[in-house]
């Protein structure tokens, strides 16, 4: 790789690749040590193309969330199959791989600010700003920035825009699945929000049982369907659709409470 050469956000990418080797291993033990991260359709991620790809995904924790992505996508390109064991595999990162967040969250400190570098593509919130709900318009050029990001490589993009559950989507997710129709993979995950603190740096517990589940890409009709189809089909594939908060049967819940046995905190 040219030392000098930059990414279209102008990112120099020798020291890209050297920032995410470096997150990499002081992050590697939150999912793989202190907690256990079971992954699940990595090998998906090895069939997909090298650019205009979209992973939307529900969102648990500022970072670590991310993070986590970062490892198990790099891990299944080296040809790991739904692990991240021996972590030589960020040696070679995938270096044109972005993640959205908000512009505010990124300027906080000077570890945002690396992380920012690492790979975000920082947007305006329109709905909420130093702790207060607002209102304005989207700025173009942050979807225009999206965009870019999508031509030159991945994306991932967490569209409920808030680490609460069952939040609705927002409508700017489906604006940019029309207008760069790009190949839509949903990420489901769990465990996070038990792990880590809410910004996702903080370890704050640990023999957590996390999850990622890697689904196949979406059939979606970029030119006939509209923004609230599109919108519906992404509440459903990451599971965030309302329906999914019905009642559960007393089989259900036995089934579930087995299943949060495994992600107790154990002493």
């Amino acid at each position: 790789m040219p030392l000098f050469k930059k990414n279209p956000f102008g990112h120099n990418l020798f020291i890209k690749k050297w920032l995410i080797r470096i997150l990499a291993l002081l992050s590697h033990r939150r999912y793989k040590g202190f907690n256990t991260l079971e992954i699940e359709g990595a090998d998906i991620l090895r069939s997909l193309p090298e650019t205009n790809v979209l992973f939307v995904s529900n969102h648990q924790t500022y970072f670590a969330d991310v993070v986590a992505m970062f490892h198990v996508f790099n891990a299944s390109l080296s040809g790991r199959d739904n692990n991240i064991k021996n972590i030589g595999y960020i040696w070679n990162p995938k270096l044109n791989m972005y993640y959205v967040a908000a512009a505010e969250t990124m300027k906080k400190s000077l570890l945002t600010k690396i992380l920012a570098y690492a790979g975000s593509i920082s947007v305006e919130r329109t709905w909420r700003a130093e702790g207060k709900d607002i209102n304005r318009q989207v700025k173009m050029s942050d979807i225009s920035n999206i965009g870019k990001a999508l031509d030159d490589g991945w994306v991932i993009t967490f569209p409920q825009g808030t680490t609460t559950p069952w939040k609705p989507l927002r409508k700017g997710t489906a604006h940019i699945i029309k207008k760069y129709r790009p190949i839509v993979v949903p990420v489901v995950i769990d465990g996070f929000r038990r792990s880590f603190d809410k910004k996702g740096l903080r370890v704050k517990k640990k023999g957590i049982l996390q999850s990622m589940v890697i689904k196949e890409p979406l059939d979606i009709d970029y030119e006939n369907e509209s923004f609230d189809a599109i919108i519906e089909k992404l509440e459903y594939a990451i599971e965030q659709h309302p329906s999914f908060l019905k009642v559960l049967s007393a089989k259900d819940l036995a089934a579930l409470d087995e299943e949060n046995k495994q992600r107790k905190w154990r002493v």
